[in-house]
């Protein structure tokens, strides 16, 4: 239990801090941190709870990525509903934080302002298409898998793969924000998109789709290819 509950809490800081500093912070008069300190934003929560809870519950945060070890041969398939399950609760949890905080400034609108959600089309900060979209999370999330199984194998320098992870998430912000404001993790995108409701529930379905495609694909390519034991 207390691993779930570890993939709960670091879950719930990944949202409030990624989507918070983008909800919050990004745009705020003079002192925005804009695009970059959103990027960092998110590279920092998941670089703080991987030397937080790693040791407890492997600080996967993200239902992808528990899913794209499985494939690596790095988790067992019975964790996988727990580990989801506690992940999308600790979205939510963040999720409602931010919306009660957010919802403190006169005029907000989840729904006009997009509140952190993830979208294509229209509701893509670049207007980028569903194909475009689609193309992008897939394969940010295959690099994301790849950074990830590579800094934890156990033939990598040892004590840094927090590090590398999470520059790995902020150069992936850097990319992607304005395609899709960056998912690569279901939980972050249902953390936000069910408080939207309306467009950003859905389009959900991408942000589900194509991550977990992408670290199945990326997780098999280290593998198959660069591992050093194929079994």
């Amino acid at each position: 239990m207390n691993r779930y509950l570890a993939e709960v809490f670091g879950t719930f800081w990944l949202v409030l801090g990624g989507c918070g500093s983008a909800v919050l912070a990004a745009a705020f008069p003079d002192v925005g941190i804009g695009l970059l300190g959103v990027a960092f934003a998110f590279g920092l929560t998941v670089l703080t709870m991987a030397f937080a809870i790693g040791h407890i519950s492997g600080c996967h945060l993200n239902p992808a990525v528990s899913i794209g070890l499985w494939a690596g041969g790095r988790f067992e398939a019975k964790e996988l509903l727990p580990y989801i399950v506690a992940q999308v609760i600790g979205g939510l949890l963040a999720g409602g934080v931010l919306y009660i905080i957010a919802s403190g400034q006169a005029g907000f609108d989840a729904a006009a302002s997009g509140f952190a959600s993830n979208g294509y089309g229209e509701h893509s900060p670049g207007k980028y298409s569903l194909t475009a979209a689609l193309l992008c999370e897939v394969v940010m999330t295959a690099m994301f898998l790849l950074v990830i199984m590579g800094s934890t194998d156990k033939r990598a320098p040892q004590g840094f793969a927090p590090i590398a992870i999470g520059l790995c998430l902020t150069l992936i912000h850097l990319i992607s924000i304005p395609v899709t404001n960056t998912s690569v993790n279901p939980a972050r995108s249902t953390g936000v998109a069910l408080y939207v409701g309306d467009w950003a529930v859905a389009q959900l379905w991408l942000f589900w789709l194509a991550p977990i495609v992408g670290a199945i694909i990326g997780a098999w390519v280290y593998r198959s290819l660069l591992s050093s034991d194929h079994d």
